[in-house]
């Protein structure tokens, strides 16, 4: 499988194949890179609507100009906390940032969220995340207000009266619920249509049908966050729960 950098060959490629409708999967199998290569190009140049492949081959370049040479490494030595590759470590939160992305979250929300879920405290500080993230404070701002008011994190204040903005098991067990009740209001809603539309008339039973589906699926949502909420709660190597819906 071909590594290194798109060339403007394949971004002409991929241009085509979004405007085919081609699956990121197949686009990627044809030019025999990874899905995740796609999928990120993609949506750091404009999205599967947007993409130019010229204007994303100048971006990349541009940004290629401006980033600093690395260091020299010293054979052996890890580049980052517990021995981790830099560099894999930045491909995977561009991975992560895209795929919440994918979920509907706009691309300085999902960046942000991601910094908080690949740090290993779970917390940090606004100034932290303008660091991290080489963002402005407004925008760190904006999104953990995005995030706190759709239960993604939450917020507290440490011991230097900064605020701390933190992702753990609790926050994303309250956003499952949060999702589950969102899809019970859909029902809801629908059932009101059928007695506006009248019972029995075609859009009544469309409404009465998507009524009934999104109740089983928020009532599924809910039982399974219930069941598997422990999950979220025990460490990979302790003794844990192995089945939790069963």
């Amino acid at each position: 499988m071909p590594g290194g950098r798109l060339t403007q060959q394949e971004r002409q490629q991929i241009a085509l194949g979004l405007a085919d409708s081609l699956a990121y999967a197949e686009i990627a199998r044809r030019l025999d890179r990874p899905t995740s290569t796609i999928t990120r190009e993609v949506m750091r140049n404009g999205g599967p609507t947007g993409y130019r492949a010229d204007l994303a081959h100048r971006a990349t370049e541009r940004r290629a100009h401006r980033r600093n040479p690395a260091p020299p490494r010293t054979p052996g030595a890890p580049t980052a906390p517990h021995g981790r590759d830099a560099e894999a470590v930045r491909e995977f939160g561009e991975t992560m940032t895209t795929l919440f992305m994918h979920q509907g979250l706009p691309k300085m929300v999902a960046r942000v969220l991601t910094g908080l879920f690949v740090t290993d405290a779970g917390s940090l500080t606004a100034s932290e995340l303008v660091q991290q993230l080489q963002i402005s404070p407004a925008s760190v701002s904006k999104a953990v207000a995005f995030l706190e008011e759709q239960g993604l994190i939450r917020r507290t204040r440490d011991d230097h009266r900064r605020e701390r903005y933190f992702v753990d098991g609790g926050v994303w067990y309250q956003s499952t619920i949060a999702s589950a009740q969102g899809v019970a209001r859909v029902a809801e809603t629908a059932r009101q249509g059928v007695t506006v539309l009248g019972v029995g008339t075609p859009a009544a039973v469309r409404l009465e049908n998507i009524a009934r589906y999104s109740e089983f699926i928020s009532e599924s949502m809910l039982r399974a966050a219930e069941q598997a909420r422990e999950v979220l709660y025990t460490r990979p190597e302790e003794p844990g729960v192995t089945n939790p819906v069963s």
